[in-house]
This record gives structure tokens, C-alpha cells and sequence, in this order.
């Protein structure tokens, strides 16, 4: 295929242009330097992806998606997938969205999962891709736009959410994470971790995940409920309370505990003989 990659020169669009180029296919690349553009992309591609920042994203689709043309696949790779696939759907191409679960610091797709959301297209495309990425040892998840959204909010939202306001109440309370390493056991180091990468990063991608994604608010609305609930039961100082909430969060996550539990012995020993 002719694939074109509308910010290919950005670090995500790179590591998906060696992808491509890797399993065979022509591959070109516009950016805000490049003497090729977006249009001239999208005129010439048979799969044409936009990977630009989240905020940006459906106002680039809506600038090319009257250029592209029947037979034509058009996809994005950002973290959302509604709103994009619904202006990419604007066209008159095959819709395809696609979100890499992961930096474009990662070596290759191996271990990686890339997250499929057909728009309109046919099933051999999905199949296409599907089997490009596997080839190269990745993990596909195919669903809808609107559940990946829904999944996102839990999975980054949350997560993010989480890991933000760990850093927020540490700086609060005037604690610094150096202050805490010579009592730090291995779960703190990675909760503090996770923390710190976010932080090494660009807070607009942040801002756009958090703020873009309209199932996050429910989301974080819950996450404060029970974090609420969770603060009165420890303040009561009722521990029969706060077993009986203890055992009927681990039952819902059944089986996942134990799995969770072996992962964690096996990460923290990787760690203790660093």
C-alpha cells in the first residue's frame, strides 16, 4: 500500500511510519517542515493516518476528509476514538480508528497492544491490519468506538487521575519523593514511578486525555464518591466496616487478585535485584 502519515514526523507518527516500512509498504510523511502536505497525502494514499495531538485531531480530519475518496482508508491514533471516527465518517473513505496503547518511546510492537475501532470498512481491512500489527508481535483489540472511550476513561482517565493526585498531595504536604527513598518498599517505588513518568511528560497530552474524553467526568465523579466513602469508614475507626468494603471490592475483582498477586512478587523481585 501507499500509506501517508499526517504528522509523520511528530514521534508517534515515526514509530508507526517504521512500522509500516517494516512490514513492506510505501510510506510518506507530512509535517509542519515537510515539502510534502497534508493534501498532497491525502490524495495519494491507500491508507491514510492522521497522528497529530488529541486537540487538533478532528480539525485536521475535517481539512482533508473532502480530498478522500471511495476505496481510500482513512484512520487517527489518538486516545480518543468517538469524536474522531465520527469526522473521519464525514468522508467518503473506509473508516478505521486506531489507539497504540503505549509511548512512541517503545522499541517495537512486541508485547504492545494496539486497540482497533472500525468505523465503516470492510472486515478483510480490519483483518489487514490486524495481522500487520500481530506480525510484529503485538496484541489487537478490536471494539467500538464509544466502549474504547468508556474503557479509556478507567484505564487512563483514572489512572492518570490517581497518579496526579498523589503528586499533588505529596507537593501539599511539602514531602518530596527523594525525602521518602530510604523507606520506600517496592510498591511505594512504583506508585511513586508511575507518578513521576507522567509528570516527565507533556502535561497538554494530559490535559486533552482527561478533558477530552466525555465519559471521564463520570468517571472521576465516582472515584471521589468512593474515595469519600472510603475516608468516613477509616475515620469511624469501625474496621468491621472497612473489611466488609475490603472483601466486597476484592470479590469483584475475583480471580484478578490472585493473578495481580503472583505479577507483583514477580515484578518486586526484578526489582530488589537491581
Amino acid at each position: 500500500m501507499k500509506v501517508g502519515i499526517i504528522g509523520g514526523t511528530g514521534q508517534m507518527g515515526a514509530f508507526f511510519a517504521r512500522v509500516f516500512t517494516r512490514a513492506g509498504h510505501d510510506v510518506r510523511v507530512s509535517g509542519r517542515t515537510t515539502p510534502v502536505t497534508n493534501k498532497d497525502l491525502a490524495a495519494g494514499s491507500d491508507l491514510l493516518i492522521v497522528s497529530v495531538p488529541i486537540h487538533s485531531t478532528i480539525q485536521v480530519i475535517r481539512e482533508i476528509a473532502p480530498l478522500l475518496k471511495e476505496g481510500q482508508i482513512v484512520s487517527d491514533l489518538t486516545s480518543l476514538k468517538s469524536g474522531p471516527v465520527s469526522a473521519m465518517m464525514e468522508s467518503d473513505a473506509d473508516v478505521i480508528g486506531m489507539h497504540p496503547m503505549f509511548g512512541p518511546t517503545a522499541d517495537s510492537l512486541q508485547g504492545q497492544t494496539i486497540v482497533i475501532t472500525p468505523g465503516r470498512c470492510k472486515d478483510e481491512q480490519v483483518r489487514m491490519l490486524s495481522d500487520l500489527f500481530s506480525s510484529q508481535g503485538a496484541r489487537v483489540t478490536v471494539t467500538t468506538p464509544e466502549h474504547h472511550d468508556r474503557m479509556m476513561a478507567v484505564i487512563q482517565g483514572l489512572t492518570h487521575f490517581k497518579a496526579l493526585v498523589m503528586a499533588e498531595t505529596m507537593r501539599r504536604l511539602g514531602i518530596t519523593p527523594e525525602e521518602t527513598e530510604l523507606f520506600m518498599s517496592p510498591i511505594y517505588r512504583i506508585e511513586t514511578s508511575v507518578a513521576g513518568r507522567i509528570l516527565a511528560q507533556d502535561p497538554m497530552l494530559y490535559a486533552d486525555i482527561l478533558s477530552q474524553n466525555p465519559e471521564v467526568a463520570n468517571v472521576l465523579d465516582t472515584c471521589c464518591e468512593a474515595a469519600g466513602n472510603l475516608k468516613q469508614v477509616i475515620e469511624s475507626e469501625d474496621t468491621d466496616a472497612f473489611a466488609n468494603l475490603f472483601l466486597t471490592d476484592r470479590r469483584w475483582f475475583g480471580e484478578y487478585c490472585s493473578r495481580s498477586l503472583d505479577m507483583t512478587d514477580r515484578l518486586i523481585a526484578a526489582m530488589v535485584k537491581e
